[in-house]
């Protein structure tokens, strides 16, 4: 057996790589997907004072820490049991409608919009964002403004553009103003415009790009995700609908601060991260997708007018009632993007957003908290136990990331097996394995979190891929 290697996976959030198996036939036999880096946030936890946590836990990721400080926010809100002010239910909604929209662009615009307009065969020098803006300068100014004013509305609402720490348990800690609305507002029209434009562009690739839309991890799966209560579209808060392959609900209603009762995590020797799945039906049938694409299949609608409108051309892409193609994780993100930028639009014009009183006090009356929010990725929960002085005593961290690692799993073996010739190689090939992975925008420093000492395994293997010498710690 010889082993192809793609290391580093490029235009992704963290370090990984992959190793593509070949038998003596020269036939692609397996592959898999190795998050190489270790980061143990839930270690570093443990004997904080709980008011610190989401300024803490918001470094997790410089992508998405909004969505780390809110999950935070909200398992503090837990256990001090209070309601939190209306005021800070609006703030907290509005950065996290601000980090989707900002992360979505840098994933689609940035990171993959090269491989989907360019070419996944172009060379590396002409299949990157710069070489674009020297024919579609337009379309890439576009993604840059995008992201542009949602990390503007975090910094107006957060103090920070990046690690905002403004969401506290009980609420938040300032108060957003009529100027920052007043500067915000005159940037939707462009924020639709180019949504618009990204769309559009997006939806002319699928008839010539088909065989990657077939092969980039079409498969059968679970999805999940947060829905209200009229089961639309949902960020912040609600309740987890956990769909199937043919878009039957397999669970309604299950509640977040419950999950440890219905979702398990395992250990895999290839990665530092630890998969996910549904527990009633165990490892194999229990993989589920979180993230865009799952969102959109668990709802019955955004709730908001134009993106419900493109979720009607989305569905049409479904088979047996869901859509399975890993590639339209694209489509779903814009479509999610233009929902934030309407819920966005709404919630400035809205008085509640400039009230006053902003937060709750009270000292912790819980030991145990759960906050959960979908992330831009997928759905995120933070998971605390502390002591009466509201000290941590242990964190858990469930990640997106984490929770679609089983499906990245299987993109990446069935593009390796669909595209890669060994015979034959090309960066072509390499580089459609590594855009399999980029569909679900994986943030690696997010997801790898453990308790104790960071395992190591070093291997050295000769020409033929036999194993020569290996050393654990």
């Amino acid at each position: 057996m010889s082993r192809i290697l793609i290391d580093p996976v490029t235009r992704i959030e963290g370090h990984a790589k992959v190793s593509i198996d070949v038998d003596a036939a020269g036939k692609v036999t397996d592959a898999h997907f190795h998050i190489v880096e270790f980061r143990g946030f839930e270690k570093i936890c443990e004997g904080r004072p709980l008011e610190e946590m989401p300024g803490l836990m918001a470094r997790v990721c410089g992508i998405c820490p909004v969505s780390h400080a809110l999950a935070s926010s909200k398992a503090g809100d837990r256990i001090l049991g209070v309601d939190v002010p209306v005021a800070a239910v609006k703030q907290r909604r509005l950065a996290s409608w601000a980090q989707v929209l900002q992360s979505h662009a840098l994933s689609f615009f940035h990171l993959s919009s090269p491989d989907l307009l360019v070419g996944f065969d172009a060379t590396p020098a002409t299949r990157n964002l710069f070489a674009m803006a020297g024919s579609d300068v337009d379309f890439v100014r576009r993604g840059i403004r995008l992201r542009q004013f949602g990390q503007r509305t975090i910094e107006l609402v957060g103090g920070r553009k990046v690690h905002p720490g403004w969401s506290v348990p009980g609420g938040v800690t300032a108060t957003v103003t009529q100027s920052a609305v007043d500067e915000l507002l005159p940037w939707i029209p462009e924020l639709y415009a180019s949504v618009r434009i990204a769309i559009d562009r997006l939806k002319r690739t699928f008839e010539p790009l088909s065989a990657e839309i077939a092969s980039l991890g079409d498969f059968p799966s679970l999805f999940l995700g947060l829905v209200d209560e009229d089961g639309n579209l949902e960020f912040y808060d609600g309740t987890l609908r956990l769909v199937d392959s043919r878009g039957a609900v397999v669970a309604e209603g299950l509640e977040p601060r419950e999950y440890l009762s219905y979702l398990s995590e395992v250990s895999e020797p290839y990665t530092y991260v630890k998969p996910a799945f549904y527990s009633p039906l165990g490892e194999e049938k229990g993989m589920y997708r979180v993230g865009p694409l799952a969102r959109l299949n668990v709802v019955k609608a955004t709730g908001t007018p134009r993106a419900d409108a493109e979720l009607v051309n989305f569905r049409w892409l479904g088979k047996q009632g869901v859509v399975s193609q890993s590639f339209h994780y694209h489509y779903a993100r814009l479509i999610e993007m233009l929902h934030c930028v309407e819920r966005i639009e709404q919630a400035l014009a809205e008085p509640e957003l400039q009230w006053t009183r902003i937060r709750s006090w009270a000292r912790p009356n819980h030991t145990t908290g759960v906050g959960c929010c979908e992330a831009p990725r997928g759905t995120l929960f933070h998971d605390y136990e502390v002591d009466l002085n509201g000290q941590v005593r242990k964190a858990n961290l469930l990640i997106a990331t984490q929770q679609n690692n089983g499906a990245m799993q299987r993109a990446v073996k069935q593009t390796a097996e669909r595209f890669v010739n060994p015979a034959a190689l090309s960066e072509g090939m390499l580089n459609r394995v590594e855009a399999a992975i980029r569909c679900y925008d994986p943030c690696l420093s997010c997801s790898t979190h453990a308790l104790g000492q960071m395992a190591m395994v070093v291997e050295v293997r000769g020409p033929d891929g036999s194993m020569l010498a290996r050393k654990e710690r």
